[in-house]
């Protein structure tokens, strides 16, 4: 008996994600959040070859890009920083002035396809529980579904293993935050815990993002707000430079502390 075309797209799906999802049980880098810092970190760093999974636990991956400034779809990036959107074949309109603007969906859509080109796999509506920690250093990701979480379900997650682990959640620093509170490391911080974001101040909070990014911990980084978060950076709202030199600078340091521990 022949089968039928439920079974055929039913049956595809499940081993095709099942496939993808044991590939990525162990990884070279681990991103939490797909915004702007962690998708242009996961790029460079599979351009790099290395097995980098990205766990997004929205439905739709690209941080706070689409909606721009206050539901305007635009967005601005300083000069310095529009050759990285170049590499993702994303469109920017220089002003002139040390600024370009660009379309937000398009920079949402664009770094989605460029890390996901580049070879990166994002997972996305599933969120990460806890880190792993092992003999002083931070080595995997507990996962687990978006919505188990939200539904309060008593549902064990499973664990992806990393040589490297990215915090790209973004305002919260919802990893790092694990690492503190929970496992009670002390990280490369002033305080050696999280300082928590100040308000608006674009200028400073622009220049600090890229500072402040670093490794935190043996196998413990951050990049982007989560970045700026920790360190007690200032936010900087619709702009987004500071966000994408992030997490190229992000992409280096851990390729540069990976090679080194080979």
């Amino acid at each position: 008996m022949a089968e039928v075309m439920e079974e055929t797209i039913s049956g595809a799906i499940v081993r095709a994600f099942f496939a993808k999802f044991e590939r990525n049980l162990a990884v070279d880098v681990g991103i939490v959040g797909a915004g702007p810092s962690g998708l242009v970190a996961a790029r460079y760093l599979a351009d790099a070859g290395l097995r980098v999974a990205i766990f997004e636990s929205k439905l739709a991956p690209g941080g706070g890009t689409w909606g721009g400034g206050m539901l305007f779809n635009e967005v601005v990036v300083q000069a310095d920083a529009a050759p990285i959107l170049h590499d993702f074949a994303i469109r920017t309109n220089d002003l002139g002035n040390g600024y370009h603007t660009l379309d937000s969906v398009e920079m949402a859509s664009g770094l989605i396809f460029g890390a996901r080109k580049a070879g990166a796999t994002i997972f996305n509506a599933m969120c990460v529980e806890d880190i792993c920690v092992r003999e002083g250093r931070i080595c995997g990701l507990v996962v687990n579904w978006n919505p188990v979480r939200r539904l309060e379900m008593h549902v064990d997650p499973v664990v992806v293993t990393a040589r490297a682990v990215l915090d790209g959640t973004g305002h919260p620093s919802e990893i790092v935050h694990k690492a503190v509170d929970k496992a009670g490391i002390k990280v490369d911080s002033p305080t050696g815990g999280i300082m928590g974001e100040k308000p608006m101040w674009m200028e400073d909070g622009e220049r600090t993002t890229v500072i402040n990014t670093k490794r935190l911990y043996p196998g413990l980084y951050a990049s982007g707000m989560a970045a700026n978060n920790v360190q007690g950076g200032f936010r900087m709202g619709p702009i987004f430079g500071g966000m994408l030199k992030s997490g190229k600078k992000a992409a280096e340091l851990i390729l540069a502390d990976l090679a080194a521990a080979k």
